[in-house]
């Protein structure tokens, strides 16, 4: 699964109505460009493909003032919508897909509180699950240098799980707004346009 769909189906959502540059603005904004395969040209892409699928619906508004084209606005529709919390879900459960979980971290407040909290447990069982596939395929192996691959899927798999377990900690403190609570959870998230 890649996280250019979630990120792009977020950003466009959280406008109501935006353009590609709104999205990509966003995005580096959050530094996306940093962290996940959202180059200029694939959240561009992503929007046409997206608007193709019937999960964006494209506009034609004010031509370009450079003389181009006019620019295309997007709006996500119903089924853009309910492909958007599936794969919000499937993001903030992920075990082995950094720059998904990201994404879905930062479009979580969509959601309410309890369902992050309950969505993390699960990725919490999927990481410790997948740590004990890991040891367990290689117990009592001599693997060499390529045994360095296992201690890292399993350092890795031991911090994720530190990390998620901290974050459920600090959103059953009260950390963060989320969908259904007062508070806007995007104020300050969003690039200036």
């Amino acid at each position: 699964m890649s996280a250019i769909r979630l990120l792009v189906l977020g950003a466009v959502r959280r406008h109501g109505r935006a353009h590609g540059y709104q999205v990509r603005n966003d995005l580096e904004f959050w530094g996306a460009d940093e962290w996940s395969n959202t180059k200029p040209g694939s959240i561009y892409h992503a929007l046409k493909q997206m608007a193709r699928q019937g999960l964006l619906h494209a506009y034609d508004v004010a031509p370009s003032t450079a003389g181009g084209p006019p620019r295309t606005e997007y709006e996500v529709t119903e089924a853009g919508t309910a492909e958007y919390f599936a794969l919000l879900r499937a993001a903030l459960t992920t075990h082995d897909q950094l720059d998904l979980l990201s994404a879905g971290l930062g479009f979580m407040a969509d959601l309410s509180r309890a369902e992050v909290v309950a969505l993390l447990r699960r990725r919490l069982a999927n990481l410790r699950g997948w740590r004990e596939t890991v040891t367990g395929s290689t117990e009592g192996q001599e693997l060499g240098h390529i045994g360095e691959i296992m201690r890292l899927w399993v350092h890795s798999a031991q911090s994720g799980a530190e990390w998620t377990a901290g974050l459920i900690e600090r959103i059953e403190g009260g950390a963060y707004a989320f969908a259904g609570e007062d508070g806007d959870p995007f104020a300050g998230v969003l690039a200036a346009e």
